[in-house]
């Protein structure tokens, strides 16, 4: 049976039965069921495979219901995992499946857990997921079969430990972030802006974080000014808005969350203190500050206040958005009054007062800087970090998962392959591109037979909370670290019992006696998985900078290497808090690169996104110049190269 797609031809053979056999006996686990979890658990089913164990962490919501069809309207807010499951048992009664609605990075599922399957296929929208995944199924010695879709591109890979590259074998450009200062004080694109309101939300009604301040930034390197010069300069101002520099919060909460009060802060009275920065707008637009009551004397046409077009696709003028600026505040004031004293709320893209004070605020603070300003839809994408999610996508790379898994479970490891799925046939018509899997490498901080890091930092003055949240946690990926100072006496410094080591957290590392050259010996026994940490002193770091990995440790993405961009890969439906199978949240995408090459190139030499996170699947090498990113063509491959053939023996 044959299936044509494009130029593209899937043939299809009978499994062998001894095979077949394996199917019904193996156990295999899925983790995550959401857009490509769903097809592929119709997948399994249909091919044979018998016993199946799926976990996923959400619960279902309206928006996944255009492409995650085994649930419907009624099973909103219920368990992906344990709906998935009884949708497929209707049209495979004999299967037998298991469902967890749970964390897979909950320290039950240790190394044991993971031993009791055959293969591992992930189907996750999170890097802390896969991260943890990709650990656990090195240290119990289990085939992973990693994926990831956006929109139209999609990919699938095998990890096998000690034959492969992990995931995290390589350097990923490191998420994009952008400085304090120019959000607070010279944003330049919408998405500046976008990120601004999303921090006034959390200010306003969620939770305060002080790395996301929104009002101006008084010590901007660039400024370099006399504050006590500036405040004179300001009086007119402070006497218009009544300003002191009190919490956002705090303020909002003393005018009783007033809008147009706020209004006025955010737009006119804060604008107008930037306006005092003198040497900020001296090669740049300066900004023009926006009064409530001068907005609403203009006169205003229908079409500015309620734009054309499909509604989340209107721009709105500036009295549209401030209108719903008020709206909204209004509305979330009634929800944290709803709540109670002391309540937060949470921000969420498919909430839509949330929405709608995000769209409001971005766009007035955009008008302010002179920028075009964007649709809630265009905005929604931005704040959401919103991949759209295709079904026909996912149900291809659902599919090539199966073909891989059936390569490795038939012995035939040597057959397997990455395969990207392209949004447009490549010259040589091609949509979908085979690559050689590269081997492990040797300098990598996870697979590496003696995983080694080295990391720079100033002793006197990062404290131990820091390296166990901050560099341990979320740079290398550990979920509960035990560190030890190779000292000679094995000082404890972290333990992962609870309160074992807390009087520890606000102490400098100095106080420990680490130094220059000291060496740090991190165990992370959940993952089976030892990290030895070189610490070199230094007091010359960047501002705001407060650690950086040196030497051959993934640490910055290497130029590109090829000449076409690459493209940001995700299970990509939602950014959510409490991400399908982590209860971490992580915004996750992979890389993939449309290759034109009539070589099988290997995986290494894909380019990777500058806009993706910090531990993404590399598909690039540092290297390697385009020339010697060529490997030679599958042996399998016909002369008449018109068609790439996935075949199954």
């Amino acid at each position: 049976m044959g299936f044509q797609y494009t130029n593209i031809k899937l043939e299809w053979k009978c499994l062998r039965k001894e095979l077949a056999d394996s199917l019904s006996s193996c156990r295999v686990l899925v983790v995550g069921a959401g857009g490509i979890g769903c097809e592929l658990l119709k997948n399994l089913v249909l091919t044979g495979f018998k016993n199946i164990e799926v976990i996923d962490l959400d619960t279902i919501d309206v928006s996944n219901l255009n492409r995650q069809f085994l649930f419907q309207k009624k099973h909103v807010g219920k368990s992906k995992a344990q709906v998935a499951k009884e949708s497929v048992l209707r049209f495979c009664p004999s299967a037998n499946i298991t469902a967890y609605h749970d964390s897979i990075m909950n320290p039950d599922y240790n190394v044991e857990f993971f031993r009791n399957f055959q293969l591992v296929m992930n189907a996750l929208d999170n890097r802390a997921a896969r991260n943890h995944v990709n650990r656990m199924c090195l240290a119990a010695d289990i085939p992973l079969i990693e994926s990831g879709t956006a929109g139209y591109l999609g990919q699938v890979t095998v990890i096998k430990k000690g034959q492969t590259e992990c995931y995290e074998c390589q350097p990923k450009p490191t998420q994009k972030t952008f400085p304090g200062c120019t959000i607070r004080n010279t944003p330049s694109e919408p998405i500046h802006c976008i990120v601004w309101a999303k921090y006034l939300f959390n200010q306003l009604f969620g939770e305060e974080d002080a790395d996301q301040e929104v009002s101006p930034d008084t010590a901007d390197p660039e400024v370099a000014w006399n504050p006590a010069d500036a405040a004179a300069r300001a009086t007119a101002s402070n006497k218009d808005g009544d300003i002191k520099r009190v919490s956002t919060k705090e303020w909002a909460r003393s005018t009783g969350y007033d809008p147009v009060k706020l209004f006025n802060k955010l737009f006119k009275d804060d604008i107008m203190y930037l306006l005092t920065m003198d040497k900020l707008w001296k090669k740049r637009k300066a900004p023009l500050p926006l009064d409530w009551t001068e907005i609403h004397q203009l006169e205003s046409s229908q079409e500015e206040a309620f734009g054309t077009g499909l509604k989340d696709q209107q721009v709105l003028g500036v009295q549209g958005y401030a209108q719903l600026f008020h709206r909204s505040v209004e509305t979330l004031r009634s929800q944290l009054i709803e709540k109670g004293e002391g309540a937060e709320l949470v921000w969420d893209k498919d909430d839509p007062p949330a929405m709608d004070f995000v769209t409001a605020a971005a766009n007035l603070r955009m008008n302010v800087f002179s920028m075009n300003m964007k649709s809630r839809f265009d905005v929604k994408s931005m704040a959401g970090n919103i991949i759209p999610a295709i079904a026909t996508t996912n149900a291809v790379i659902a599919g090539l998962i199966v073909l891989e898994a059936l390569k490795t479970l038939n012995s035939d490891f040597d057959q397997c392959r990455t395969i990207f799925l392209n949004k447009q046939p490549n010259p040589r018509k091609k949509l979908l591109v085979p690559c050689a899997l590269d081997p492990p490498n040797p300098n990598c901080y996870v697979c590496a037979s003696k995983p080694e890091v080295t990391v720079k930092l100033n002793v006197h003055k990062t404290i131990v909370q820091a390296l166990q949240d901050k560099i341990l946690k979320e740079k290398f990926g550990m979920v509960a670290p035990d560190v030890q100072i190779e000292d000679g006496k094995g000082t404890i410094l972290i333990s992962s019992e609870e309160g074992e080591t807390e009087a520890n957290n606000n102490k400098f590392l100095s106080d420990f006696g680490i130094r220059n050259g000291s060496r740090l010996q991190a165990d992370d026994f959940l993952q089976d998985y030892t990290l030895l940490v070189n610490l070199i002193h230094s007091e010359e770091l960047e501002k705001d900078v407060e650690f950086e990995v040196v030497g051959d440790a993934p640490d910055k993405a290497p130029a590109p290497s090829v000449p076409e961009e690459g493209k940001n890969i995700a299970n990509g439906n939602k950014d959510s808090a409490q991400p399908s199978t982590s209860s971490k949240a992580a915004a996750e995408d992979d890389d993939v690169l449309i290759v034109d090459s009539d070589e099988e190139p290997s995986s290494s030499t894909m380019e990777a996104s500058p806009e993706s996170s910090n531990r993404k699947r590399k598909h690039h090498d540092a290297d390697t110049d385009a020339t010697a990113s060529k490997r030679k063509r599958l042996d399998q491959q016909p002369a008449d190269d018109d068609e790439d053939i996935i075949a199954l023996d």
